[in-house]
């Protein structure tokens, strides 16, 4: 793994840790005949946060997580990969009377995936009383994995957390989001927006969350209800973004899509990765600092193509190197 922790930034994620088990290509007759073949299969770490850290941290950064587990075989796992990835877990809560969360992914032939979720787990039962405690030694980076994907998280616990996040001059609060599961708008995310310096949802959450018909306009929606910054993923488009004072889109790289398993989640690692002042291109040459809205957006569509060739989103390297490479 290479590691080379000299940006200077410490990076938090906040969000799901928990275990795959993974299939694929997985035909869609499946429930009609009962048994079909897979030409892969494997048992993996992922989630949101999880992924997103392990990315982070083969990038070189320093790197922790916050997050919420049980006491039982797949936790260890899960801690087990923490340590190989050289990415802290002392800001993980361990409760023995939860189960750690444990997803079943079939993935299909064109790579796109279907989750079977345990909606008791801990996936579903992280809080705020997991995460205001550590704030205070929290990073220079903070990523609050996705929004919605814990119930225990409703808009005001996240406008609290926020609000802590953001009382350290200088510290960046990036977030991802899923898709909302109460019929949620963007007037119902106000009490948020006007913390995150970042919010990164897919298309299909920006529009759902808007009302509008294309990412474009989802994204002047976000700037006109307060967000400072929206980044739209739009799959093998690439992304969109918008300040208020620029907008403009990145295409997305060629790659061979095995499957798209924490392609969200690595284009923010990535685009973390960019914030920090992580490698670009500059006329041949590798360069570091001074990455523009749009360079962070190229870095995090330059990982996300590398991370999509493969199967999950662990056992596999992904370094500074290849990234420019692929720029």
């Amino acid at each position: 793994m290479f590691q080379n922790n000299n940006l200077g930034k410490k990076v938090t994620v906040i969000g799901a840790a928990v275990v795959d088990i993974m299939a694929g290509p997985v035909d869609k007759s499946l429930f009609d005949k009962g048994s079909v073949p897979a030409e892969h299969m494997g048992i993996s770490c992922g989630g949101d946060a999880l992924n997103e850290s392990v990315i982070i941290s083969k990038l070189g950064m320093d790197t922790e997580v916050v997050s919420l587990l049980g006491k039982d075989g797949p936790s260890e796992m899960i801690f087990r990969c923490l340590r190989d990835n050289g990415i802290s877990g002392k800001k993980v809560t361990v409760d023995k009377e939860i189960v750690t969360g444990t997803n079943i992914v079939l993935v299909d032939g064109e790579g796109e995936r279907s989750f079977i979720t345990n909606p008791v787990s801990s996936l579903r039962k992280l809080s705020k009383e997991h995460i205001l405690p550590h704030v205070e030694e929290m990073g220079d980076i903070v990523s609050f994995a996705s929004i919605f994907v814990s119930p225990m998280l409703k808009v005001e616990d996240m406008a609290e957390v926020f609000a802590n996040i953001k009382e350290k001059p200088g510290r960046i609060l990036v977030a991802d989001m899923t898709t909302a599961k109460n019929g949620e708008k963007i007037t119902d995310l106000a009490p948020i927006l006007k913390y995150i310096d970042y919010i990164i949802p897919n298309e299909k959450e920006a529009m759902l969350l808007t009302g509008e018909s294309d990412p474009e306009a989802a994204a002047r929606s976000f700037i006109e209800h307060g967000a400072k910054c929206v980044v739209i993923k739009c799959g093998k488009r690439g992304c969109i973004y918008a300040n208020g004072i620029e907008s403009g889109s990145v295409a997305a790289f060629p790659a061979k899509v095995i499957d798209t398993t924490g392609a969200g989640d690595s284009f923010v690692a990535g685009f973390i990765y960019g914030l920090a002042g992580g490698s670009r291109t500059n006329g041949g040459e590798r360069a570091s600092g001074g990455n523009s809205l749009a360079d962070c957006c190229r870095l995090g569509c330059a990982v996300a193509s590398i991370v999509v060739e493969h199967l999950g989103t662990q056992g596999f390297d992904v370094n500074p190197e290849e990234v420019v490479e692929r720029l």
